[in-house]
């Protein structure tokens, strides 16, 4: 049993190698980009926001042709992820991993609110999924490799390994295999020794605490939870709908898109 667990281990440390300098890569370039954009909205003018208002359209353009080309990379990625390892997709790993790089980075980079979490794990899953072919591997070995690079990806995302390989357990395959969290877990800890490598070693989420809550304010806790939950709730409830209420412009699906590219115009001003 040693010997497919080593094997396993070290295709899941090369998976995460290759996977950490994809997203590490996607990374730099959103943080980049929108470092450029965020020049731009430093002080108002109209021509700057024409100028925005412009490229934001170009952008949607191009990224509805991506979705016409690939469909599959709409949204996050997750839920595609999640279908390729129950057996009910069968995706072209190539088509999606470089359209979900591209495509991704011209949302972030104009402002969008999507958040670099799915688009990782789906790039992580397409680079497992592409070596996997291209080591022959079938079955379980493929899927492995496929569950592998999602945990990497995310690792390299937020320079969280534990969190990328425990992802995948609980959001993907919903039990333990020791086979699925070796792998994971070294393909997590690869892709973030070269993301700790490319930013450093500072939490992506870098939150200072100048002095401990005291003891008797802890109520304010509990409040604090009811109400995120609230506001949980009402988020949530609104997204699922999201779509039903885009479906009322009559604008094709891949084009709507421009929507939120022109509404975060003035959101950034």
């Amino acid at each position: 049993m040693k010997q497919p667990r080593l094997r396993f281990a070290v295709k899941g440390l090369t998976v995460g190698i290759v996977v950490g300098i994809v997203v590490s890569s996607f990374r730099w370039l959103i943080e980049h980009g929108l470092d450029w954009a965020l020049h731009w909205y430093q002080h108002f003018t109209w021509p700057t926001a024409l100028g925005l208002l412009g490229l934001n359209l170009l952008i949607g353009i191009l990224i509805a042709q991506l979705l016409k080309q690939e469909p599959d990379i709409a949204g996050s990625g997750i839920p595609q992820v999640e279908g390729q390892l129950q057996g009910e997709l069968d995706l072209s790993w190539w088509s999606i991993l470089w359209r979900k790089f591209v495509g991704g980075i011209l949302a972030l980079s104009a402002g969008l609110f999507l958040g670099r979490e799915g688009p990782s794990i789906q790039l992580g899953a397409a680079v497992g999924q592409g070596l996997s072919e291209w080591q022959h591997d079938r079955g379980s070995d493929r899927r492995i490799m496929i569950a592998s690079g999602a945990a990497a990806g995310l690792a390299a995302a937020f320079n969280a390994p534990i969190a990328g390989s425990l992802f995948v357990l609980e959001e993907i395959y919903h039990n333990f295999s020791p086979l699925v969290w070796l792998s994971s877990l070294a393909s997590a800890i690869g892709a973030n020794f070269i993301s700790l490598y490319i930013f450093g070693e500072r939490p992506v989420l870098h939150l200072v605490y100048p002095k401990a809550l005291p003891i008797d304010a802890y109520w304010h806790l509990l409040l604090l939870g009811v109400a995120l939950g609230l506001l949980g709730k009402v988020y949530q409830w609104v997204l699922l709908r999201l779509p039903d209420w885009y479906a009322l412009t009559h604008i094709p699906r891949r084009y709507q898109g421009l929507i939120p590219l022109v509404a975060v115009i003035p959101i950034g001003f």
